[in-house]
C-alpha cells in the first residue's frame, strides 16, 4: 500500500515514540508530535475589574493555557484548514 505522507502526519524529528497527550475537546490520545497545540491567555479578573486597575497602573499577569487537540477537532473547530484539491498530493 502506498504511504500518504513521508513523515506519517507527525512533526519533529526522527524521534521514534512521542508521549501521548489528551485531545482537549473529544478525549482521544494521539501522540504530542501530531496532536495541535493551541495556546491562549486566561485572565484571572472579570473585564471590570480588568479596567479599574489598569486605571490605577497595576500589572495584571495572564497565565497562558496550552490545549492540545487531535486533527479531526482541530479541523472541526477551524484552527487547521483543509489544503485545496490542487495543492494536495
Amino acid at each position: 500500500m502506498p504511504k500518504k505522507r513521508k513523515s506519517g502526519g507527525k512533526s519533529g524529528s526522527r524521534k521514534g515514540h512521542y508521549s501521548q497527550v489528551q485531545c482537549s475537546k473529544c478525549g482521544r490520545f494521539v501522540p504530542r508530535s501530531k496532536a495541535k497545540a493551541v495556546t491562549r491567555r486566561v485572565p484571572l479578573v472579570d473585564g471590570r475589574m480588568y479596567a479599574e486597575l489598569k486605571k490605577t497602573g497595576t500589572i495584571i499577569q495572564t497565565p497562558s493555557k496550552k490545549k492540545y487537540y487531535c486533527i479531526s477537532c482541530s479541523v472541526h473547530m477551524g484552527n487547521v484548514s483543509q489544503r485545496a484539491k490542487a495543492e494536495r498530493k
